[in-house]
C-alpha cells in the first residue's frame, strides 16, 4: 500500500460517505466531537449531496476534517475506498468505517482501539441498536452461513437486551457500519468491491477477510445506534434493485457455479411465487428478474 507519511499509531482515519445526510449529519458529528480519544481525523466522501451535507461539514470546526467531494454518486463501497485510501496515505494506524445515520456515546472509538490490542485481533466492532427503539439489538455479534451461500447473520436481531450479549468473542461478520480496522488488513484483504455500490459490499469485504484468516472481534462495552434505513428508505425500489442485484453477484462471486446457479433459479422461482400468492405485482416480478439478471452477468464484467 503507498505510503506518503509515516505512521502515527493510534491515529484513527473514520470514513463516513454521505449522501443527502443533512437531516443525520448533525448529530453524528456531535458524536464524534465528543469522542476520548482524540487522535481522530474525519474523512467525509461525499456524493454529490443536493442538499446542505456539504454546507454542515464545513461549518463543523471543532473536528479535523478532510472533505472528499465527487460530482457523480459512486456509491457506498467506492466511496469507502477513496476514504481507506485517503487515510493511509494520511499515516493513520487504523480505518473506522462509520455510518453518519449513528451517535454513540464518547468512549465507543476509544473501546474499539483498545479492544485490538486485548483481544490480539485485526478488526473490531460493537454493539448496535435500533435508535428508534433503543434496548433492542440491531447487531449483537455476526457470522456467515457457510451452507448453502454465506448468508450473513446478525445476532440478537430485534431482540430485546436482557443481557444475553454481553461477552466479548471473535466473530466472523460484522457491517460496515462500523468497523475499525488496522491498516494492515487491506494489504492482505484489499479494498472493498466497488461494483456492489451499495449492499452485500461490506458482506463480500468480510467474508474476504475471514477467508484470509484476519481475526474480528465483537465487543459489547463499545454501543452505538443505528437509525436503519434513514438514508435509504426513499427510494425504494432503487434499494430492492440492489439487494437483488447483489445477492446475485455475491453468491456467484463467492460460492461454486453449480450451486450459485441452482440459487439464482431458486431466488426466481421465489419471485414468480409470490405473484401466485398475490404477495407481488407482475411488474415487481419483472424489476426482480432484470435486477437478478444484472447480477449474473456483473461477474464476468
Amino acid at each position: 500500500m503507498a505510503e506518503s507519511n509515516p505512521i502515527e499509531k493510534g491515529k484513527i482515519g473514520v470514513v463516513t460517505v454521505t449522501y443527502n445526510s443533512e437531516h443525520v449529519l448533525e448529530e453524528f458529528l456531535d458524536s464524534l466531537a465528543l469522542q476520548t480519544h482524540k487522535n481522530l481525523l474525519l474523512y467525509i466522501v461525499d456524493n454529490a449531496s443536493r442538499d446542505k451535507t456539504l454546507e454542515i461539514a464545513n461549518q463543523r470546526t471543532d473536528l479535523p476534517c478532510v472533505i472528499l467531494s465527487n460530482a457523480d454518486n459512486v456509491g457506498v463501497s467506492e466511496g469507502n475506498n477513496q476514504g481507506i485510501r485517503a487515510a493511509l496515505a494520511d499515516g493513520c494506524d487504523c480505518v473506522l468505517l462509520l455510518n453518519n445515520d449513528t451517535v454513540f456515546p464518547a468512549d465507543m472509538v476509544g473501546r474499539l482501539y483498545a479492544g485490538l490490542d486485548r483481544h490480539q485481533c485485526e478488526m473490531t466492532t460493537c454493539k448496535m441498536y435500533f435508535h428508534d427503539r433503543p434496548k433492542v439489538y440491531w447487531y449483537a455479534g455476526g457470522d456467515f452461513l457457510h451452507w448453502p451461500s454465506f448468508k450473513s447473520r446478525h445476532a440478537g436481531f430485534r431482540q430485546l437486551d436482557t443481557g444475553q450479549f454481553e461477552q466479548p468473542r471473535r466473530v466472523t461478520y460484522a457491517p460496515t457500519c462500523c468497523l475499525l480496522a488496522r491498516r494492515t488488513v487491506f494489504d492482505r484483504v484489499g479494498m472493498m468491491d466497488p461494483k456492489y455500490f451499495a449492499y452485500y459490499d461490506d458482506a463480500d469485504f468480510l467474508l474476504r477477510g475471514f477467508q484470509h484468516g484476519v481475526a474480528l472481534w465483537y465487543l459489547p462495552d463499545a454501543k452505538l445506534w443505528h437509525k436503519v434505513s434513514a438514508l435509504t428508505s426513499r427510494q425504494p425500489a432503487l434499494v430492492e434493485r440492489l439487494f437483488v442485484r447483489n445477492r446475485i453477484y455475491f453468491i456467484r462471486k463467492h460460492v461454486p457455479g453449480w450451486q450459485a446457479r441452482a440459487w439464482y433459479w431458486l431466488d426466481q422461482c421465489q419471485y414468480a411465487l409470490s405473484i401466485v400468492l398475490f404477495k407481488s405485482s407482475l411488474e415487481r416480478w419483472r424489476r426482480r428478474r432484470a435486477a437478478a439478471q444484472e447480477g449474473w452477468a456483473m461477474f464476468r464484467k
